[in-house]
């Protein structure tokens, strides 16, 4: 149920609210007897005033889209006429047994991250691996190795903790980023996420403060605050976190610890200089605060030196460290680990094993294999070279969109483009107008907490579409922000005009 705001508009927002509805209801995208969010709820999905949802919901039960239903809500009667409580006692009101906060999430990243995958659709939107970018012929040979084998070795359970002989390939492998790990300190995930919820069940308790950098991706703040956490955020520059802003807030919160995504920071590709890894590792020992520290990206560097990353540069024990393959194994085969304490790896383990029955086997005894064989650090070769390609193909491409207003700074590695709109124009709206044409992108405010900035940033991938996609995606994105600024242009003359004829 996508409800957009217009406030460049001069039609009462309440009246946009009616209207969005209206027209959903009588197209059916919206059936007879669907409880609408309560008026709070609509009201922090849509950020406006409750009262406007009021007026809203009133409007539509005096033209008989709506009833409201005693201890239920509102209730569509489009069709029907007017819903009576009494005919309706066997029906399950589930927008009021779940969660508000679950339902907040509905029309935020996750809508947006998913319609951007359709067929004819060109996304720029996900932070996706190419499916062209791993050694296919390398994982058949493999795969066909453990299939032929005598034993059934390959589809036994795994322990909970991940399979011993892939946590003692990473801790080799994890050397040669300097970082000293054993096979027991280490717990094999499925990916980012759900290492992220694994912690926060672990160390979150309700009211708990915790400190992100931002902008940040929107499933690192909803995950934390999800656990019952409140998470204050601290901006970031061109140098990464703002640790002269941390310490005020470390005395002020006493939080419970800090998140942080230093190599190619998504969303801004931003990595974090030297200086501020050992000012943030300062302060974490100084008040004895953790530290997760996210690593998505940091084999995908195209230019410059390689700086050590926190987990490395920790003289003591102070940094949890979740690593992903997401972007440089094979797409569809999710594997990440969480290198910590042995006694936190203990307790998350025992999480694994409450929600789990077993990890995944055979997927952990392929990226075994593809480690132990060298053919991830070949592939990673691989992978930089072509992405590379990629990122210079889209700054090229993008340079009629930069006399429009757009502006960015070239990534020297990760997988996104942060860029900048001129100010007039909005990239919620922009958006919709990009989306009618056949392409996706994330907007900014997205990646803020309270989604209040951010609206002329948007998020551009390059690692997913093809070339042929990047040519074709960013000459329709170009097309779009000159519809998008000569629209603001009309609007802004139809406003000159309107308040003229006014005096």
């Amino acid at each position: 149920m996508d409800i957009i705001i217009n406030h460049h508009t001069q039609t009462p927002i309440y009246l946009q609210i009616v209207n969005q509805l209206k027209e959903m209801i009588i197209k059916g995208e919206i059936t007879d007897g669907f409880i609408l969010p309560s008026e709070r709820t609509m009201a922090r999905l849509l950020k406006v005033h409750r009262n406007t949802i009021i007026r809203a919901y009133t409007e539509l039960k005096t033209e008989d889209f709506l009833a409201s239903v005693q201890g239920k809500g509102y209730r569509v009667s489009y069709q029907n006429g007017t819903a009576e409580e009494g005919n309706q006692n066997d029906v399950i009101s589930w927008p009021s047994l779940i969660k508000d906060e679950y339902l907040d999430l509905k029309i935020t990243f996750d809508d947006l991250f998913t319609k951007s995958y359709t067929s004819n659709n060109i996304s720029f939107a996900g932070g996706i691996a190419s499916t062209e970018e791993y050694g296919k012929e390398d994982l058949a040979l493999i795969l066909n190795d453990m299939i032929s084998s005598d034993t059934t070795e390959a589809y036994s359970y795994t322990p909970y903790q991940g399979n011993l002989q892939l946590r003692q390939n990473i801790a080799r492998f994890i050397q040669n980023k300097g970082i000293q790990g054993k096979a027991g300190e280490i717990q094999i995930v499925s990916e980012t996420n759900q290492a992220l919820d694994y912690l926060a069940a672990l160390l979150i308790k309700s009211g708990d403060v915790v400190i992100t950098e931002e902008p940040v991706s929107p499933d690192v703040y909803r995950t934390f605050a999800l656990a019952g956490g409140k998470v204050v955020t601290v901006p970031i520059d061109e140098e990464g976190i703002l640790c002269d802003s941390l310490e005020p807030l470390i005395l002020k919160y006493n939080p419970k610890f800090i998140y942080v995504n230093p190599d190619f920071q998504n969303p801004t590709g931003t990595v974090m200089s030297l200086k501020r890894r050992k000012a943030l590792l300062s302060l974490s020992h100084k008040y004895k605060l953790p530290i997760i520290e996210e690593d998505a990206a940091s084999e995908i560097r195209f230019e410059g030196v390689r700086i050590p990353s926190l987990k490395a540069l920790d003289k003591g024990n102070n940094v949890i460290f979740i690593y992903s393959f997401a972007l440089t194994f094979a797409p569809g085969i999710r594997m990440a680990f969480i290198l910590a304490d042995k006694i936190l790896i203990k307790s998350l383990s025992y999480i694994v094993s409450i929600r789990l029955i077993s990890l995944d086997s055979i997927s952990q005894k392929l990226l075994s294999s593809y480690i132990e064989k060298g053919i991830y650090q070949k592939n990673l070769r691989m992978i930089c070279k072509d992405y590379m390609e990629k990122r210079d193909l889209m700054c090229d491409c993008l340079q009629e969109a930069s006399a429009l207003g757009l502006k960015f700074h070239k990534p020297i590695g990760g997988v996104y483009l942060w860029c900048r709109l001129a100010p007039e124009i909005d990239a919620r709206r922009l958006y919709i107008i990009a989306v009618e044409k056949g392409i996706s992108f994330i907007p900014g405010n997205i990646f803020y907490l309270k989604g209040s900035k951010g609206d002329n940033y948007i998020r551009l991938n390059f690692s997913y579409p093809s070339k042929l996609q990047i040519e074709r995606g960013i000459q329709i994105l170009t097309e779009a922000i000159r519809e998008s600024k000569e629209t603001v242009t009309e609007d802004e003359e139809d406003r000159k005009d309107s308040e003229f004829h006014s005096l």
